[in-house]
């Protein structure tokens, strides 16, 4: 027999941001907020009296869309940290089972789909950054890891629509925001798409019953998805759950956090270097560097503040520690280290170290020239060939630290100097042309 249908007493609203002056008494929501990460929140007295009482087993999900993660889920991976901080037990969920239908989410197109063997190589590989921010183990604050390919692949079909399809309306899935502004973009919407929110909520009610996970976390764009696995623990189980979300991150100037022309900042050393990470975040922009040192470092809120009121040429030292804590966490002291001193050498005294980072093209082609313009480009250090032409023309590009107006010139095996070619892209980007 189908499940009975249970109406909850309240359906929880599409919040407003929470008032960044709201008191909290618990360790949790206290730095959650003192640091930026709280947008909405489902039952915050709630929540904040279980926080204060007891041990909150909380989780964040992570698709395994690529062999890596990037910096724009790096604040959900602080938030789990910061869960761990306050006393409570983290949860990492990886979406074995979820990656093979696609989080709609925010996305204008279906994701495209992937097999067994790529989902379960890229978790293998993703897997090794939380142990960076995380203690794993068997205590009863350190953090597990789970598949959610465990249960979801279980399911038949039609035991799936029967157990928790009953418990969904169409109306209330479609009154969310994130799906209205798909459909009012007029993109569409697959059926294996629209199932991914239940989905979700299975997570959440198969986490609270194995484990007592009790909170789930996420971005504002998944505020949907997390209010309906709340929702669904209360109609079902009857007992307390909870919902949190960060604002979605941009920068300063509205760009979405992550993206750069060379494209995406991975967190995986092995596609991004760690000299490439502590640049991204030496490039933060001036407003950003305070924002960004509560969220993404464990920097003490006093010396943030000292940081956060320099002016003027003092803001780039606050650029370098933010740099150097941000990948320190990621990639461990000395490779922080040497990425700093790798930057120092660069910029400051005009030298090339074995740390920066490597374009390699073929020895042939390097032989025979290859325009300027195009390498810059294929180099990531220009958007476009148009881009690396402006900044030639305005005297943003240099070859072995010489400025060089004309992006049209050849750039060959002449120009190797100690076996590489330096070009960099304005003040702040530096690439080695190796030929190989």
């Amino acid at each position: 027999m189908p499940s009975e249908v249970l109406e909850p007493a309240v359906l929880i609203p599409e919040s407003k941001p929470m008032s960044a002056d709201q008191p909290f008494k618990s360790a949790l929501l206290k730095t959650m907020q003192e640091r930026g990460y709280i947008h909405q929140i489902t039952h915050p007295a709630e929540l904040d009296n279980a926080a204060t009482s007891g041990i909150v087993t909380g989780y964040i999900g992570f698709d395994a869309t690529a062999p890596s993660l990037h910096v724009g889920s790096l604040i959900q991976i602080m938030m789990l940290r910061r869960l761990q901080q306050a006393g409570h037990k983290p949860i990492v969920l990886m979406g074995g089972g979820t990656t093979k239908v696609g989080d709609p989410t925010d996305k204008d197109q279906s994701r495209p789909l992937l097999t067994e063997e790529q989902i379960q190589s890229n978790i293998a590989s993703i897997k090794t950054v939380f142990a960076k921010f995380l203690t794993f183990g068997d205590g009863p604050t350190d953090a597990i890891m789970v598949d959610n390919d465990e249960w979801l692949s279980k399911f038949g079909y039609v035991e799936f629509l029967r157990d928790y399809g009953v418990h969904f309306t169409v109306n209330r899935m479609l009154a969310f925001e994130s799906v209205k502004a798909r459909l009012e973009r007029e993109q569409p919407m697959t059926f294996l798409e629209f199932n991914y929110m239940l989905m979700q909520s299975v997570d959440f009610l198969e986490l609270e019953r194995k484990y007592g996970c009790v909170l789930q976390m996420g971005g504002s764009d998944q505020w949907g998805n997390i209010v309906n696995g709340v929702e669904l623990i209360r109609r079902v189980d009857q007992k307390p759950s909870f919902g949190l979300t960060t604002p979605l991150l941009s920068t300063a100037s509205g760009q979405k956090m992550g993206k750069t022309v060379g494209g995406a900042v991975w967190l995986n050393a092995d596609m991004r270097s760690p000299y490439d990470y502590w640049q991204f975040w030496r490039n933060t922009e001036d407003a950003d560097v305070g924002r960004f040192m509560r969220l993404f470092t464990d920097m003490p809120l006093d010396e943030i503040a000292r940081y956060e009121a320099m002016q003027g040429a003092d803001i780039n030292e606050a650029k370098k520690v933010l740099a150097g804590e941000a990948t320190r966490m990621l990639h461990g002291e000395e490779a922080a280290a040497a990425a700093a001193e790798a930057a120092r050498m660069a910029f400051e005294v005009g030298a090339v170290s074995g740390d920066m980072p490597t374009h390699e093209v073929p020895a042939a082609d390097l032989e025979a020239g290859i325009m300027l313009a195009a390498l810059v480009h294929d180099a990531g250090l220009a958007g476009s060939r148009g881009e690396a032409r402006r900044l030639a023309q305005g005297g943003g590009l240099r070859v072995n630290d010489k400025a060089e107006a004309d992006a049209g010139r050849a750039v060959t095996s002449a120009d190797l100097v100690d076996g590489v070619v330096k070009i960099a892209a304005g003040k702040k980007k530096i690439v080695l042309v190796k030929p190989v």
